[in-house]
C-alpha cells in the first residue's frame, strides 16, 4: 500500500467539528461527519446510535446528501462529539463508501497529523462490490 497525502479541506473539518459541538447531545449522536461535493457545497449529519446499531454518521451523510442531490462526494470526515477531534471511518463504512464513492478521500488522523487518503488506502485488497455483480444482459 502506497499511502499519498492529498491537500486537508480543512474547512469541511471545521463544519463537522461545527455540528459535533452544536448537534451531538447525549449518547444518542455521539459523531458528526461532513461532506463536500464536486460544486463544493457541503452537507453534514450526525449519526443514530441505538443498541441494536444504528447508522453512522457517514452512512447517513450518504443518505442525507441523496435527499440534497449529491450523489457524488469528493471528500469526507468524520469528528467526534466531547472534542474528540477526527475519527476515522469504522469498517463497514470504509466499505460502504467504496463502493458509493471510489475516488472520495477521507480526513483520518490526530491533530496537526490529520491528512486526506483515498478510501482505497484505509482498504487494502478491497472488495469492490460493482466488480462482483453478474451480468445480466
Amino acid at each position: 500500500m502506497t499511502e499519498q497525502n492529498h491537500p486537508v479541506d480543512r474547512e469541511l473539518v471545521e463544519a463537522a467539528a461545527h455540528v459535533a459541538r452544536t448537534r451531538c447531545r447525549g449518547d444518542h449522536h455521539t459523531m458528526a461527519a461532513a461532506g463536500r461535493a464536486p460544486d463544493g457545497r457541503i452537507v453534514t449529519a450526525v449519526n443514530a446510535y441505538h443498541f441494536t446499531g444504528g447508522p453512522c454518521a457517514e452512512l447517513v451523510l450518504i443518505g442525507t446528501a441523496a435527499t440534497q442531490g449529491f450523489y457524488d462526494l469528493d471528500t469526507i470526515v468524520a469528528v467526534g462529539d466531547r472534542g474528540r477531534g477526527v475519527v476515522p471511518p469504522c469498517g463497514r463504512c470504509r466499505q460502504v463508501l467504496l463502493d458509493y464513492f471510489p475516488g472520495v478521500e477521507v480526513i483520518v488522523g490526530e491533530g496537526d497529523g490529520i491528512r486526506a487518503v483515498p478510501v482505497a488506502e484505509l482498504l487494502p485488497a478491497s472488495y469492490v462490490w460493482a466488480d462482483h455483480q453478474l451480468d445480466t444482459e
